[in-house]
């Protein structure tokens, strides 16, 4: 019985590592409210049973990181430097997109030396160099430190017991259990934002260990969907134009942060950006894609472009490719629809792989290739330390469909334009910027000048789709409004319109002729049965489903809702009645049984 008798030593190391939970604790929830101290106070003060519950599992989480170390000091300062990690990434992602961490997000740091790329500048050298001497000054402290042994049983006491109460607090939590909700915890899962400034950190964090997409839809079965499928089959093909005499190539362009700059207020250019983007406007269909996401999750806007799915639906912070999508063996997209149709489908992203799994999650939408930046070793740059250009891969995407003698599909995904937006990093600014303030010129000049370099590549597009013999058409859009400082965007007075800081550009060009019919502003779930139309293909019996919900609600986005009038404020019941067979749809090829990809594909 001696080894479970505790010390004096032993005794104040345990305090300190129960202060150090709740120092640790209050150090995430200020993270996630943006280092507003106050507001922790007060949080603290309105949810105690919260802080302190919250507190108790970093102590327990730092006690079996002790026991599981010889040096019962190492294990500790290990377990906070990742939670403090973990914070500072929570507080930059708020500060970036306006989104807390969620913990599908951690599953990028299997992209860790790309992500250092996308990330550079974030963190300054001062903030570095102020970490490498915090990490020294730990390490001395440590040797330092009076020795305490633990012997053998007792550190096998402590791991059982920390494990036990770390892995109970995750089914509490996840769970919603009784005891949780009686510390006036509920998973406000539907809005992440008050989910984490509500609950807290961790319990919202935790909480969204086992999130699903989308709850059941009351009346769910296959029924259900039978008569979905049914209303929707019975409609009539609607294509806006005559089918060509050979099946049509189709491609996808999606260019990362891509939006017309022209659009913020105050500012005077000295020349326009997007000379070919303005003037093709009006004779090729063209409008505005509403994207559903701002300043990130780029995946999210490429699930709905391929899917017809929306993230109308999902839960607040969901990204499908890593939830959901990667454990699937097959998911209906335009991708299936055309392979079934005899195309080559080919997928091409010239950057790493695995980023959002897309290796994994391409070939469950039914791509048979998919050309990464492993694949473009020889690829321009336009400068060393850039990013694979968009004339680049846009010269990729056209040998690819010159050499194919089957109708294709492609799917193109930039990165040129990706932050950091740092001055020279894709070549000399060639436009200067007046009216912005000028601790963000250069930023914004930069930003400005990749834009010009997209504009020329689409110019270089429509040029070479002449040369292409098939009949090809390709959809141009911008994923994401770009994450500039807050100050232009609060400057330009978008902070409060939703619908300006969530409109991309979107065009269509073709080497046949698609008319110039305007496309006005819709969500990229709608692009499949748009391209559909305008080449003169036949529509799904989902794609005939998502025709009607665009005609009704063109813009279809938690952020807002645009009719076909403008902004609602409310839904009317027929328009209710349309996103009801919708929800219902999503959720069975989600997270049900997936009878609609038999009945409406």
């Amino acid at each position: 019985m001696r080894h479970f008798l505790p010390s004096k030593k032993l005794g104040l190391f345990l305090l300190s590592l129960l202060l150090g939970g709740f120092v640790l604790n209050f150090f995430m929830q200020a993270a996630s409210l943006q280092m507003d101290f106050m507001s922790v106070l007060v949080w603290i003060g309105n949810s105690y049973w919260l802080y302190i519950c919250g507190s108790l599992l970093f102590f327990f989480i730092l006690l079996a990181f002790s026991v599981v170390l010889p040096n019962i000091y190492t294990g500790p300062a290990l377990a906070s430097v990742l939670i403090l990690l973990l914070g500072i990434a929570n507080y930059k992602k708020q500060h970036t997109t306006g989104e807390p961490l969620f913990p599908w997000d951690l599953m990028l740091l299997k992209n860790a030396s790309e992500m250092s790329k996308i990330t550079k500048g974030m963190i300054s050298p001062l903030a570095i160099g102020l970490g490498v001497l915090l990490a020294a000054g730990v390490i001395w402290i440590i040797i330092k430190l009076p020795k305490v042994r633990i012997q053998l049983p007792l550190r096998f006491f402590f791991t059982a017991v920390s494990v036990g109460m770390i892995a109970g607090f995750i089914v509490m939590v996840s769970g919603q259990a009784t005891f949780a909700s009686s510390l006036n915890y509920q998973n406000i899962f539907w809005n992440q934002k008050v989910n984490y400034s509500e609950n807290g950190f961790v319990f919202a964090f935790a909480g969204n260990l086992r999130q699903n997409l989308l709850e059941k839809p009351e009346g769910y079965s296959r029924k259900a969907i039978e008569d979905i499928a049914a209303k929707y089959s019975a409609l009539p093909d609607t294509a806006s134009a005559k089918a060509t005499a050979k099946q049509p190539n189709i491609m996808f362009m999606m260019d990362e942060a891509f939006f017309d700059p022209t659009r913020l207020p105050g500012l005077e250019f000295s020349e326009d950006p997007l000379t070919f983007i303005h003037q093709q406007e009006n004779v090729t269909p063209a409008g505005f894609l509403l994207s559903p996401e701002f300043g990130g999750n780029t995946a999210n806007v490429e699930f709905e472009a391929l899917t017809g799915l929306s993230m109308y639906f999902l839960g607040d912070g969901s990204i499908p490719y890593q939830q959901r999508i990667v454990k699937m063996s097959s998911l209906p997209s335009i991708v299936s629809i055309l392979k079934e149709r005899g195309y080559q489908t080919l997928a091409l992203h010239p950057f790493d792989d695995t980023f959002y799994n897309r290796n994994r999650v391409y070939p469950v939408l039914g791509f048979d290739r998919f050309t990464s930046e492993k694949d473009l070793q020889d690829a321009e740059r336009i400068t060393p330390n850039g990013y694979i250009s968009d004339k680049a891969a846009v010269q990729e995407a056209v040998r690819e469909l010159k050499a194919s003698d089957t109708p294709t599909f492609l799917h193109l995904v930039t990165m040129q334009n990706h932050f950091p937006f740092t001055k020279g990093l894709n070549g000399p600014n060639t436009i200067t910027v007046q009216g912005e303030a000028e601790e963000r010129k250069d930023e914004l000049e930069t930003y400005v000048q990749d834009t010009k370099l997209t504009d020329e590549a689409l110019s270089l597009l429509q040029q070479e789709l002449k040369t292409i013999k098939r009949p090809t058409i390709a959809v141009f859009w911008g994923d994401h409004l770009p994450a500039l400082s807050a100050g232009i965007y609060t400057d330009a007075g978008w902070d409060r319109e939703p619908r300006l800081k969530h409109e991309t550009k979107l065009m269509v060009l073709a080497n046949f002729d698609i008319g110039k019919e305007p496309l006005g502003t819709i969500s990229p779930a709608y692009l499949g049965p748009t391209v559909f139309k305008l080449s003169g293909q036949p529509l799904t019996p989902y794609y005939k489903m998502l025709e009607q919900v665009q005609t009704e609600l063109p813009g279809l986005s938690k952020n807002v809702l645009i009719g076909a009038s403008g902004v609602l404020s409310e839904l009317t019941a027929d328009q209710q009645a349309l996103l009801d067979d919708y929800r219902m749809v999503e959720y069975d090829l989600l997270e049900g049984e997936g009878y609609a990809a038999e009945l409406m594909y």
